[in-house]
């Protein structure tokens, strides 16, 4: 038989699951699909996502892969897939891919949204972050422009696994009010661990008036390490890990699309 290779797209509330990745005696996106996956087409599967999103972090575009011998088509693989999973995990588009496709290694953008509600919200609870602040947007809008652009981001992520590179280049980043709701929209080629939920706890911190909107730019190096830049991009000076609740991956990019 032939092998093939599946692209799945995915979406999912992250609330009670430790993220992304298999871990053992935990509930994972991870572990809930490959074991659903193996239930119909009687193969050990272990599905590669396009990222790890952390516990607590919800998808609309989360892209995956597999490898198959099935012959079942698509649609039908569809539905047996989405009557199997649970009710806080779909799959929105099932398809046969190139060979070559790679969930991770293929992607050439993403895009993340965060949203902040400056009221108690009931409904909403888990897909918002609640702060009962009145926030100078304005400021965190301008505080955004100097995101923009290909930066070193050591002041932006966790370094426990220490990055590879610390380089990513920012092509969009952009809050829009909504009645009492600020949500952040923002696209890169890559991003590192909790960079989208430390970038919006340090343009929360220019929103609160504790931080200027110029200090953005002391908290970034450029690509060559200027050491005229960057004087400030250590991570004990950017703003607080801000809950996951409020995030959500949107979409994943590949070429061509």
């Amino acid at each position: 038989m032939n092998l093939r290779r599946i692209r799945l797209d995915l979406e999912y509330d992250g609330t009670d699951f430790v993220g992304w990745q298999v871990q053992p005696n935990e509930r994972t996106i991870q572990g809930e699909l490959g074991n659903a996956l193996n239930q119909f087409l009687h193969q050990e599967i272990v599905p590669v996502g396009a990222g790890r999103t952390d516990a607590g972090v919800h998808a609309q575009g989360q892209v995956a892969h597999f490898d198959t011998v099935s012959t079942l088509d698509c649609e039908r693989m569809m539905r047996a897939l989405n009557g199997i999973l649970p009710a806080d995990i779909a799959a929105t588009a099932v398809r046969d891919v190139a060979a070559d496709f790679h969930a991770r290694y293929s992607a050439v953008r993403k895009r993340y949204r965060y949203r902040i509600s400056t009221v108690k919200s009931t409904l909403q609870r888990r897909e918002v972050w609640a702060l009962y602040q009145n926030l100078d947007a304005e400021a965190m809008q301008e505080a955004s422009h100097h995101l923009l652009g290909t930066h070193g981001f050591q002041a932006f992520c966790n370094h426990d696994p220490v990055p590879e590179s610390f380089l990513c280049d920012i092509t969009h980043c952009q809050w829009t009010v909504s009645g009492t709701d600020l949500t952040l929209e923002i696209e890169a080629n890559r991003f590192l661990r909790h960079m989208v939920r430390i970038i919006v706890g340090t343009l929360v911190e220019v929103g609160r008036g504790r931080m200027a909107v110029a200090s953005i730019e002391d908290l970034l190096t450029d690509p060559d390490g200027n050491p005229q830049r960057g004087r400030l991009a250590d991570r004990k000076n950017a703003g607080p890990t801000v809950p996951a609740r409020g995030l959500c991956l949107r979409y994943v990019s590949y070429p061509g699309e």
